[in-house]
């Protein structure tokens, strides 16, 4: 898919507005693999899920990005909080999608793409929509290699993982 410059720049703002808000920035203090966190983690999904859903033929883009962006924006850290404890990788999608919504908005195809991120793990939630499967794809891709990186090696790349994700492109 060939998308123009201006596509690509409305693409790239809307990247950073995440990137900057206060509210995503909570985001920074929620634990996730092995000492990554939800922001860095959600913000290097939505790259891989930009990068591969270009190789689709007419996929709503917007909606990849910003779901990509929002589907762990969940605010608690399951390990400690118990009621959210026990069922964390079921529940999580459907709490961060309520949350996407409060706070910015979101509309219902970025809501169910949230909510089907963790297909196999919620084996009732299939992602239907292409765009669904893209960020599915991405966030258990980026989730894998996560949790196979030990936290020593992430601790001494984190400037360049956060150098990495400061531009979409």
């Amino acid at each position: 898919m060939k998308i123009s410059e201006q596509e690509k720049q409305e693409l790239e703002e809307l990247y950073h507005f995440f990137l900057t808000h206060e509210k995503t920035q909570k985001m920074k203090d929620v634990q996730m693999h092995r000492g990554s966190n939800t922001f860095l983690h959600s913000f290097k999904v939505a790259k891989l899920a930009i990068k591969r859903a270009l190789r689709h033929k007419k996929v709503n883009l917007k909606a990849i990005l910003v779901a990509s962006i929002l589907h762990d924006y969940y605010l608690y850290d399951w390990r400690t909080e118990k009621q959210y404890k026990a069922h964390h990788a079921q529940n999580h999608p459907f709490i961060a999608a309520e949350n996407a919504k409060k706070d910015f908005g979101i509309d219902d195809e970025i809501m169910k793409i949230i909510q089907t991120h963790m297909w196999p793990f919620n084996i009732k939630r299939f992602p239907e929509t292409k765009e669904a499967r893209i960020v599915n794809f991405a966030d258990n891709r980026i989730a894998l290699k996560e949790a196979l990186t030990s936290r020593a090696h992430k601790e001494r790349h984190r400037e360049k993982e956060l150098k990495f994700i400061e531009k979409l492109f």
